[in-house]
């Protein structure tokens, strides 16, 4: 009886063996097939094919995605502080520029910008008189160009409500040079006073289709800190104390554009 249950044992054991033995050697064999070759990545089975996911992006851009764009923006420029009691500020702020897009997210901006301003000097001020009395230098006629570089962040509206989606909203910056150009129209014998400084510009923008990838209508608006040459003049602070004048140039300035968008 004790013979026949060692045996009875025995074959079950050996039977265990044998199929563990044959589990192993199916183990053993597909990770050499699968992994262990030349060539073979034995960490396929426990990471995402990132190659495939990038280039399934990029056709999905090239099908989808704006290359470039043609802007033509009209607008307002105004300023705050005393360049901004100064001014007189004229309509429209007219604009130019490229975008040129490197995904669905990011773009670049290359263009220029120009705006007509006035200002008016009723009393005689430091540097400058009226030619035949007391009186201030009269109308001053002020030109400002700009150009710029930038670029532009859109913001993934995919998970958000159609509306929003479709206004395109982006996030952007540029570095400006602002030429400024002050005429005395009143002055015939008055040199123009003119000079530049560097800037930096930033902002929002919508951009709402007209037709997809074709046409759009965009918005912006931007708040530009700038180093004028005049900002700290003191050329027209009043010469009496009572009298009226500008004790420098300080302010910052803001811009809101229109713009008709051609896409490529």
């Amino acid at each position: 009886m004790k013979f026949f249950k060692s045996l009875t044992i025995f074959l079950l054991l050996l039977t265990i063996f044998q199929v563990q033995a044959q589990i192993n050697n199916i183990i053993d064999r597909d990770i050499m097939d699968d992994d262990l070759q030349i060539g073979g990545n034995i960490f396929s089975d426990f990471s995402e094919n990132i190659e495939e996911s990038q280039i399934s992006e990029h056709e999905r851009y090239y099908r989808h995605g704006r290359f470039f764009a043609f802007n033509i923006s009209l607008g307002l420029t105004s300023f705050d502080g005393n360049r901004g009691q100064a001014y007189e500020n004229q309509t429209p702020s007219y604009s130019i520029s490229f975008t040129f897009f490197q995904d669905f997210q990011l773009a670049y901006v290359l263009g220029f910008a120009v705006s007509k301003h006035n200002f008016f000097l009723s009393d005689a001020t430091k540097n400058y008189h009226a030619e035949n009395n007391d009186g201030g230098a009269g109308m001053v006629d002020v030109r400002i160009l700009r150009t710029f570089f930038g670029a532009r962040h859109y913001i993934d509206t995919s998970n958000l409500g159609t509306a929003i989606t479709y206004s395109n909203p982006y996030l952007t910056g540029r570095l400006e040079y602002w030429y400024v150009t002050n005429k005395f129209i009143d002055q015939s014998a008055e040199a123009d006073d003119t000079g530049g400084g560097f800037g930096f510009g930033m902002g929002f923008g919508l951009e709402f289709p007209l037709k997809i990838k074709q046409n759009y209508i965009g918005v912006e608006f931007l708040y530009h800190t700038v180093n004028f040459h005049d900002k700290f003049t003191q050329a027209y602070r009043p010469e009496n104390p009572n009298g009226f004048g500008y004790e420098d140039l300080d302010g910052n300035a803001y811009t809101t554009m229109v713009s008709y968008v051609i896409n490529w």
